[in-house]
């Protein structure tokens, strides 16, 4: 077996690598944006590598990764799904396969702590591959925080020759990060790319999609083609700020996004539907009553009175992000907006209804994937074209 080092060269999506103890842990934000912020919550969603994909070429049959995943469940809640390594051969999926052991990190949202308890690495093999000479992709999976510990095959592996795709650069909450999603490449962002033909880097964060400065320094310092902010859930059901802030918040992050992107193909998108949280403000909660039967759900706690206030609904966001694309236009000629209404809708809810009130599930996130390839890449979309 050959044992080829796991750098840069053959690892996709990622912002920075960390040595561990471990191995190579991959990072979706830079040690200085990382110590901007002591949130543990952003610290676990930012090491849970969606959109990261090992991707190299090679004649091999068979392919091992070792590697160490931390496991994330829910006291008082069902299990997770195991994390889904996705094998890509050649553009088209050829296998799936699950990691056992390593660490299980415990989150306790009453309490509002989190607990590690260690474990091994694991060892995830591929065979029976075709022998010829092929593009291989394994994306790592989007929910669980993955150390690289080794990576070994039958023949030699290289970089894969890059392939000439423009890069798209994607920001927002945990729907973007890819909660509820099947598979790495069951995300939306992820399904959305491969049908545009285009290379994503995804800064989806899980509960973190705050309008954060050191997110928006870090989507200025990144190289990008066309880029798009999803934002507004977060700020809802975390109560983050109210309507005073968040217009000159919103203005400030593109205005450093624009710092490092002038021209760049700039798209904004509002809020999909979320039903708890359309008129009434937050913060969210779990629903106690759900999770005394051993289901996982959410509901808002805000008074929908409070919205007079200045208290943020996931109307009043739409509305504010319209009007603040309507007023940059003008110097701005490459800002678009997008209302996530027409990404999932109230009719859309009716079919596929959000099972834990929040975030989508497989078939919700290809819907919304396809939706979004379609307006957004296609012909007449804010990156058609670009």
């Amino acid at each position: 077996m050959y044992d080829t080092p796991i750098t840069a060269s053959i690892l996709q999506g990622a912002l920075e690598l960390e040595g561990t103890t471990a191995g190579i842990l991959p990072h979706r934000l830079p040690a200085w944006a990382r110590a901007q912020c002591a949130d543990p919550q952003l610290a676990m969603v930012e090491a849970q590598p969606s959109g990261v994909r090992l991707r190299f070429r090679t004649a091999a049959t068979v392919i091992e990764l070792d590697a160490l995943r931390t496991r994330r469940v829910y006291a008082g809640a069902p299990p997770q799904p195991d994390g889904v390594y996705d094998l890509m051969v050649d553009g088209k999926l050829a296998a799936q396969a699950s990691i056992d052991g390593g660490n299980l990190l415990t989150v306790d949202m009453m309490a509002g702590t989190m607990r590690t308890d260690t474990g091994a690495p694991g060892t995830l093999r591929f065979d029976g591959l075709p022998a010829h000479v092929k593009d291989v992709e394994i994306w790592l999976p989007h929910n669980e925080r993955t150390e690289l510990v080794a990576l070994r095959s039958d023949a030699p592996i290289v970089p894969a020759p890059d392939p000439g795709r423009k890069v798209w650069l994607h920001h927002g909450s945990s729907i973007s990060h890819g909660s509820g999603a099947a598979s790495p490449t069951g995300t939306w962002p992820a399904l959305a790319a491969s049908l545009a033909g285009v290379d994503l880097v995804n800064l989806g964060f899980g509960g973190s999609a705050l309008l954060d400065p050191f997110a928006a320094r870090t989507m200025r310092d990144t190289p990008a083609d066309v880029v798009s902010i999803k934002i507004g859930i977060n700020l809802v059901n975390l109560d983050l700020m109210r309507m005073r802030a968040f217009g000159p918040a919103v203005h400030g992050f593109l205005d450093t996004v624009r710092e490092g992107h002038p021209h760049t193909p700039l798209l904004l998108v509002s809020p999909i539907l979320c039903p708890i949280h359309e008129e009434t403000p937050g913060p969210g909660a779990l629903d106690m009553a759900a999770l005394a039967e051993g289901r996982l759900r959410f509901r808002a706690t805000g008074d929908p009175a409070e919205r007079a206030a200045g208290k943020l609904t996931l109307v009043s966001i739409r509305e504010e992000l319209a009007r603040i694309v309507r007023q940059r236009a003008a110097g701005d000629p490459h800002l678009y907006y997008l209302d996530g209404l027409a990404l999932y809708s109230e009719a859309d809810a009716v079919a596929l209804p959000l099972p834990d009130a929040l975030h989508p599930d497989a078939a919700t996130h290809r819907l919304i994937g396809e939706r979004f390839a379609g307006m957004v890449f296609g012909e007449g979309g804010a990156f058609g074209g670009n």
